[in-house]
């Protein structure tokens, strides 16, 4: 029987969806690095009043306060009236999604075109990415520390960039090859230019494109050693569908969590419990590095929080994050009849039934992963047929049939409740992925309804 959450809706909350899922297209068009996201968010928490916690000597109840990370990580606090040593509400979620990074020494001329050389970031299916119009987006830092801000390809008048592919006609032994070996990683090099220089004789289309770069951005050739640039499709999300009740883009993993959690967070009220927002980077390679969440920005920032609020000590610390409790803010696999062998649909996720529970991710016998503790789930579910809320349960696949993590798992490593906790998805970590209109919905309604009733009961 289908369990549509299409069918419950009134024409005001009808017109609510519209409205976020229009509000949600803008966000992950423009926003297609983690930099982008953190930028905009930035922006928008200044205009709504929150206080960079840099900028702060005391921190009382009431207050509405943001911390940054190199750029690529973000957290957000609305401060309860509880002591936060009795815990925090928190979303988590992140802001990376699958791409092509640029090489440091990337441009070379072939055959009369110019190239950059990429190295694929998280996991993705090589073959999808070829043919595709590709933006570029990213920054150059020169040596001289000034930045040098890259998006190119979004516009109508834009170029666009793309990789190749072998002609069908000559691409006999290529089809014979496993999916994962039809497009090697060393052959997501970017076609990135085709006119020579007119007084150049050796590398004259390379010389072009380094003539066209010193004179659009003021960069050389050396500046790509400073640089973090980012390969993605090219092109708006849309609304897909005749009755357009699906959004198609680029990143809804896991922009389309990141963007609901900010949403509810910004938008909540006077709290109980200190309500978090945690948006980071490198969840796709493992979550490492000084910007993902086994790095200790999140620590380290509740630290500086407490001694603003009265006074650090390191079991106030220990406290808040132990009594602390969460919702991992990531998608899950939405099930596809195409491909239904791969799925337990007893067990699945589906679109258009609202937001997605995960108990546990993880590999084959739950390796690597989270599993939530009971108690905790029976209350999430109280709080969600109390406020209405279309939800559902899953698991990634079939047992053995393949696996996934989030960042869950880390937050528990702190002794607190916490559960995965999105919006499903078709396509996931491909170019364009799927997802529908009211699963949107229903997840800011989630959040926003565990960031006010959620407790240590």
């Amino acid at each position: 029987m289908i369990k549509t959450a299409w069918k419950n809706y009134s024409d005001v909350q009808l017109k609510e969806i519209n409205e976020l899922s229009r509000d949600y297209i803008d966000f992950i068009s423009s926003c297609k690095t983690e930099r982008e996201c953190t930028s905009a968010i930035i922006s928008e928490l200044d205009k709504l009043g929150f206080k960079n916690i840099n900028s702060l000597s005391e921190v009382k109840p009431g207050d509405k306060i943001y911390a940054v990370h190199m750029g690529k990580t973000v957290i957000i606090y609305n401060i309860g009236t509880e002591p936060i040593e009795k815990g925090m509400n928190i979303l988590g979620a992140h802001i990376d999604s699958p791409r092509l990074d640029v090489k440091q020494k990337p441009l070379y001329e072939a055959a009369e075109f110019a190239y950059l050389d990429t190295h694929y970031y998280g996991g993705i299916k090589k073959y999808q990415w070829v043919t595709l119009p590709l933006a570029i987006h990213g920054v150059v830092v020169k040596k001289s520390g000034e930045a040098v801000n890259i998006a190119l390809g979004e516009n109508d008048n834009d170029p666009v960039f793309f990789i190749s592919d072998l002609l069908v006609h000559l691409a006999g032994e290529q089809l014979e090859k496993k999916a994962g070996k039809v497009i090697d990683g060393e052959a997501l090099d970017v076609v990135i230019g085709s006119i020579p220089l007119t007084d150049k004789e050796d590398d004259a289309v390379k010389a072009n494109i380094l003539k066209l770069l010193a004179d659009s951005y003021g960069i050389d050739e050396d500046d790509f050693l400073s640089a973090e640039l980012e390969v993605v499709p090219a092109g708006r999300a849309r609304e897909a569908g005749f009755d357009r009740g699906m959004i198609l883009g680029y990143g809804h993993d896991d922009r389309s969590c990141a963007y609901t959690s900010f949403r509810a967070i910004v938008e909540s009220g006077s709290v109980k419990r200190t309500a978090c927002c945690v948006l980071v980077d490198k969840e796709e390679i493992g979550s490492v590095g000084a910007t993902g969440m086994q790095s200790r920005f999140f620590e380290d920032t509740l630290a500086e929080l407490i001694n603003l609020m009265g006074g650090y000590s390191e079991l106030k610390l220990r406290r808040a994050l132990r009594n602390s409790l969460m919702l991992s803010s990531d998608v899950s696999s939405a099930y596809d009849s195409l491909y239904s062998e791969v799925f337990d649909s007893k067990n699945t996720a589906y679109l258009g039934r609202g937001v997605v529970f995960n108990k546990f991710t993880g590999a084959r016998g739950k390796s690597g992963s989270n599993d939530a503790n009971p108690e905790f789930i029976a209350q999430i579910r109280d709080i969600m047929d109390s406020e209405n809320i279309s939800f559902q349960t899953s698991e990634l696949s079939k047992v053995d049939r393949g696996g996934g993590g989030t960042i869950a798992y880390i937050l528990a490593n702190y002794g607190m409740n916490v559960i995965d906790c999105g919006v499903p998805v078709l396509n996931m970590h491909a170019p364009w992925e799927a997802v529908s209109k009211v699963d949107i919905y229903e997840a800011k309604r989630c959040y926003t309804a565990f960031i006010e009733k959620a407790d240590n009961r």
